[in-house]
This record gives C-alpha cells, sequence and structure tokens, in this order.
C-alpha cells in the first residue's frame, strides 16, 4: 500500500430544502389554510476517526466530497427530509487544518472521535409557518440556506512512545526490523527508507511503539535530501533514539548535523528526551570504535551507549533506556492500535 500523509481536500456540506407555499383544498372545508411545510435540512460532512487505517491514500484519487441537499417541503404541512451526510474516515493521528495551512481544526488522537467540518444550511419555512391572525394566507415561503464550502488539508502524524532518528545508512530500519515484527526496506545505500515506519518493540515483558523515519542530512530544513517532512511523525513521540553510524566519517559531526536539524525543524523535537547510541560497532575494530566513541560523548556531552542490531549486542540495553524514559512520562501507548500498520 502506497504511504500518503498529506493531502487537500475540498468538503460542501448540503443546501436547506426550500419551503412549500400550499392551502389546503378539500370538500366541505371552506377555509383550508396554509397547509405548506418546511424544507429538510442539507447534509453535514463529518470526520471520524476509525480504526484500520494507516494512510491518507483514500484522498488521493478523490478530492471533492459534498452532501446531500434537504428535501423540499411539500403540502399538508410534510417537512422535506434532511439530506444525506458525507463521512470522511481518517487514520489515528490525523490532523485537520484550514486552507493556509496553519490553523489547526482538529487533532484526531483516539479511535471514535468525530468533528463537523461543514454544517449543512437549514431548510427554509413553508408558509404555513407564517400564518398569524391578520394573515391569514400568507403567499411566501423561504429558500433553504446554503452549504458551507471548505478547503482542507489532512496532515497525518504517527502515534508512537519513541522515535528513531539519525543520518542515513545508520542502522535506524535494521534496529527496527530486529526488535519488532516490522520488515522496513533495508539495503546497503542511502535513503532507503522513503517513508516512515512503525513497529511494537517488547523489552522485560513490556511493549511500546517505535517510528522510523527517512534519515536526515545537512540541509533537510530547506529540502535536501528527502527534507524534513517526515519529522511531523515523531512530534508526538516522548523519547527519541538517536543512533550515529560508527562506520562513518567523523561520529560528533553526524551527531550534530542531525541536532541541528532538529532545532531547525522547532515543534519541540530538540527539547524531546533523548538517548544516543553508537550503532553497527561489529562492523569496526576497537580502535576505531574507541575513537568514534570519544567523538559523540564529546558531541553529546554524555556517553553514547553501543549497539548491533545485527548481532543484537547493546538492543537490549537500548529498549531499557528507552522504556524507562517512557515510564517516566505516562503510560505506553496501546499496540494494538499498530499492529496492523504496515503501509
Amino acid at each position: 500500500m502506497k504511504f500518503l500523509d498529506q493531502a487537500r481536500i475540498h468538503v460542501r456540506s448540503g443546501d436547506g430544502g426550500a419551503g412549500s407555499v400550499s392551502f389546503r383544498r378539500e370538500k366541505f372545508i371552506e377555509f383550508g389554510g396554509p397547509d405548506g411545510g418546511d424544507g429538510g435540512k442539507g447534509g453535514d460532512v463529518f470526520i471520524v476517526c476509525v480504526d484500520g487505517l494507516n494512510t491518507l491514500i483514500d484522498f488521493r484519487y478523490l478530492q471533492h466530497f459534498k452532501a446531500k441537499t434537504g428535501t423540499h417541503g411539500m403540502g399538508r404541512k410534510r417537512a422535506g427530509a434532511k439530506g444525506a451526510d458525507v463521512v470522511l474516515k481518517v487514520p489515528v493521528g490525523t490532523q485537520v487544518y484550514e486552507e493556509d495551512g496553519e490553523t489547526l481544526i482538529a487533532d484526531f488522537t483516539k479511535v471514535g472521535q468525530r468533528k463537523i467540518v461543514a454544517r449543512g444550511g437549514n431548510g427554509g419555512f413553508g408558509n404555513a409557518h407564517f400564518a398569524t391572525s391578520t394573515n391569514r394566507a400568507p403567499r411566501r415561503a423561504n429558500a433553504g440556506q446554503e452549504g458551507v464550502e471548505r478547503t482542507l488539508w489532512l496532515r497525518l502524524k504517527l502515534i508512537a512512545d519513541a522515535g528513531i532518528v539519525g543520518p542515513p545508512n545508520a542502522g535506524k530500519s535494521t534496529f527496527l526490523a530486529a526488535v519488532s515484527a516490522a520488515r522496513p526496506k533495508i539495503a546497503d545505500y542511502p535513503f532507503t527508507t522513503l517513508h516512515p515506519g512503525l513497529g511494537v518493540a517488547r523489552s522485560d515483558d513490556r511493549e511500546f511503539v517505535l517510528a522510523d523515519i527517512p534519515g536526515l542530512i545537512e540541509g533537510a530544513h530547506e529540502g535536501h535530501g528527502l527534507g524534513d517532512r517526515f519529522l511531523g511523525h515523531i512530534e508526538r513521540c516522548r523519547v527519541l533514539l538517536h543512533l550515529v553510524d560508527a562506520t562513518g566519517e567523523h561520529a560528533g559531526r553526524a551527531y550534530k548535523t542531525v541536532r541541528h536539524e532538529l532545532e531547525a525543524y522547532g515543534q519541540g523535537l530538540a527539547q524531546k528526551p533523548e538517548i544516543v547510541a553508537l550503532s553497527k560497532i561489529d562492523a569496526v575494530d576497537a580502535e576505531m570504535l574507541a575513537t568514534q566513541i570519544r567523538r559523540l560523548k564529546r558531541a553529546a556531552h554524555r556517553t553514547p551507549l553501543q549497539l548491533s542490531a545485527v548481532s543484537r549486542e547493546g538492543v537490549a540495553e537500548a529498549l531499557r533506556a528507552l522504556l524507562a524514559v517512557i515510564d517516566e512520562s505516562g503510560a505506553a501507548a496501546s499496540p494494538a492500535e499498530v499492529l496492523a500498520w504496515q503501509p
């Protein structure tokens, strides 16, 4: 399934039905009077958060949604039926913005949440509504109110307890595959990961949700590489696992590059708790490993963890460190929400 985390849609609620001008005409009833019914209300446009969805791909080829117009009123004081609603289903983690892309309308974080984004127009009054003691035979009725038309942005931000960040080829996808049932694409070239991935990691009989995003390079906030658009998927994470490749040229500079991109992106990512780890330690000799540890410690101002997702050395310690931070910030998210998440 293709992963799509942003979509632009156009919605329009239904117009209200027009009121009816009608008079009661029956044998032996000399003064029947007005009996025009009211028009029905136009349909609303709802957005509902549902389970089982993991992408906005449904809005890739269908962007226009219009609710039905309310039925017009009829004689014998018969009111028109309400127009049919339109219900748009989105996955957990979807945010709805105005056309400017900045004004937040709704943030769907739980299954079952529901929001009206375009309310249908009210139906018009029939002539029976205007009958008074001095105007016994009104010959006017109201037209229904027009519906609301809006352009909206849908943005999906994954819900995970921990997020993995780092430069390309730092072993992020390999780590996710080693600790969960997720099967991300893994290869020996940069930018293998083209979209975010989720997995449920297990540590000491505890489970938590782990998110992996494409690697960051210098200038990502300016659009270099794959850019920083995927950083939105770790905004909700409680802790970040920052992986630095031990086989790279300089672990300290690689760490600072990613940190600079997090700070440039904003949204509080640079202030999130961070676990720093040197990955691929089984691919370098002891001398090189010691040098990279010193460089990374000097840049991060802390002693980094050491791990290898292939040999699983240090993996358990990294998971325990992540879980400790998650426990400090509250209960972990339910893994059941992401077990079926595989774009």
